[in-house]
């Protein structure tokens, strides 16, 4: 079991360093809100930081800025596409 949590860590890094070469890119989110509710929309990602990131909404939404964690994107509760490639599946795979 202690072998599983810096396993984890060393994606969550690489998911993180993957998202950092993509500040001020256009970006597609689609964030599983739970009870069948899913939320797609697209943004800039505008600043990463240790733990989260966070986005820039481009549309009229009542939040002009979304933050997520990178344990999101692991977990699939958060899925982001740049140009229509997802990130952070490869890295998973690889675990």
């Amino acid at each position: 079991m202690a072998k599983a949590l810096p396993r984890r860590n060393n994606v969550l890094k690489a998911i993180k360093e993957s998202m950092d070469k993509l500040v001020g890119q256009q970006v597609m989110i689609r964030a599983n809100r739970g009870r069948k509710k899913v939320l797609e929309v697209e943004g800039v990602l505008e600043q990463t930081y240790p733990k989260i990131f966070v986005v820039k909404l481009e549309e009229d939404h009542l939040a002009k800025r979304l933050s997520y964690t990178y344990t999101d994107i692991l977990t699939k509760t958060v899925e982001v596409q740049v140009n229509g490639r997802p990130i952070g599946q490869q890295l998973k795979a690889n675990a």
